[in-house]
């Protein structure tokens, strides 16, 4: 499966709202992006780190996983359209799963290191 397809623009992922006094800080831990819904796996959420950025990474965690959702402010693009953004708590423990874009070689170059990514993404905008 491509990453493109991953990245697509596809419905949000509706998170259920409700309010808490509890402390999630204890046994969670936050990250905050852009959430979508996994493309074949209704079980599992994608959330997208830095969504218009060149060095785009995204995680993958189980929905059972999620203690807690938070609204953060939207991202609006220069086209107009609204790009929702949430703090996710992920109970401590969890299995998640980190994408991030690597250069092949004899030794793995990730984007920050990558002279090769960093001309492949700099053509594409």
């Amino acid at each position: 499966m491509s990453i493109r397809k991953y990245l697509s623009t596809a419905p949000l992922f509706n998170i259920t709202r409700y309010e808490s006094e509890e402390d999630f800080a204890q046994d969670c831990i936050a990250f905050e992006g852009a959430p979508k819904k996994h493309p074949y796996d209704p079980d599992k959420l994608l959330l997208i780190i830095k969504p218009f950025s060149s060095n785009t990474t995204f995680y993958e965690f189980r929905v059972k996983d999620i203690r807690h959702a938070e609204n953060l402010p939207s991202i609006v693009t220069d086209a107009g359209s609204n790009l929702f953004m949430a703090r996710i708590w992920i109970r401590r423990g969890s299995m998640g799963v980190k994408y991030e874009p690597f250069e092949v070689s004899d030794t793995i170059k990730f984007y920050h290191d990558s002279e090769l990514l960093h001309q492949v993404f700099s053509e594409r905008e």
